[in-house]
């Protein structure tokens, strides 16, 4: 059989679980849009986590709660949970799995950003490691290799034991040495109007990249979060917006707002991309949006 998954740490997860209880011979990561636009052939004796179903698939696991759900029956699991990985692992409800349930119940928490400060400013075990698999991190290496090893690794091992390999060491430390970089430019670089921090990353060539909620722990007054940067080319202005882990008191529907611009998200968070010659002035319109909540 081939899983076909996304490549974060619920995607990982996910893996581990199903790879216990399937027979798995190759693990696909794509992009939940590839599945959408059909960009990848779906085959029969395919499994699906964690994207949107096809009918072609064997098995489908799911959990997001705007999932356009098929018609008729299908063969795996939906639910509205924090994790794809809790589908799974109640799916089986299997004495196979229960040594997993720390990995599951971690995957719950990074998925659903259920996290705390030092989670963010100090991650440890299964946290930390789906920190270095987030593919936002900008961690170099062949990132399919390190994921097909990396099942395999927690397949026989806790997440704090695989951690202690010489090469998640090193990734380790590169990840806190970038999170410091990016801490530095996100203090640079952001200005703060009412409880909204807005990071503009334009005048930057080549802008730091890490941990995607080191702005909510760098500025924890603010509950929402815009980030400005160039598409590729310098053909658009990107904007992504985000609401705080910890203060969550935005009332703004994010995915609303970058809808009206072209884009697309949920409530919590979303974005669109503007033409440059417009991108001032609906830069100004959005923030003012933002701060009325």
């Amino acid at each position: 059989m081939r899983l076909v998954t996304r490549g974060d740490l619920d995607g990982l997860t996910a893996s581990v679980l199903i790879s216990k209880m399937e027979q798995v011979d190759e693990i696909l990561l794509v992009h939940p849009q590839d599945i959408t636009d059909k960009k990848i052939e779906i085959k029969t004796g395919d499994i699906l986590a964690n994207l949107p179903f096809d009918r072609r698939a064997s098995l489908w696991f799911d959990h997001h709660a705007h999932t356009v759900m098929p018609e008729g029956p299908y063969q795996g699991a939906y639910a509205v949970a924090p994790s794809v990985a809790r589908v799974i692992y109640n799916y089986y409800a299997s004495d196979r799995l229960k040594c997993f349930e720390h990995l599951v119940t971690e995957t719950d928490r990074f998925d659903s950003a259920d996290l705390t400060q030092e989670d963010i400013t100090n991650p440890q075990d299964v946290i930390l490691l789906g920190f270095l698999i987030d593919p936002r991190t900008g961690m170099g290496g062949n990132f399919r290799e390190l994921f097909n090893s990396l099942v395999e690794r927690l397949s026989m091992r806790e997440a704090k034991d695989v951690l202690k390999d010489q090469d998640l060491r090193q990734q380790t430390e590169e990840l806190r040495r970038d999170d410091q970089m990016f801490r530095d430019f996100l203090l640079a670089h952001s200005q703060v109007y009412d409880k909204v921090v807005v990071t503009d990353c334009r005048d930057v060539e080549n802008a730091p990249v890490g941990n995607r909620f080191l702005v909510y722990a760098t500025f924890p007054d603010c509950n929402v979060s815009l980030r400005i940067q160039w598409g590729p080319g310098k053909k658009l202005v990107a904007l992504n917006i985000g609401h705080s882990i910890f203060d969550r008191s935005c009332t703004v529907d994010v995915g609303e707002i970058c809808r009206k611009y072209g884009g697309g998200g949920h409530r919590g968070a979303g974005g669109c991309v503007l033409r440059p010659m417009a991108a001032n002035l609906a830069i100004k319109i959005v923030t003012q949006m933002l701060r009325k909540s």
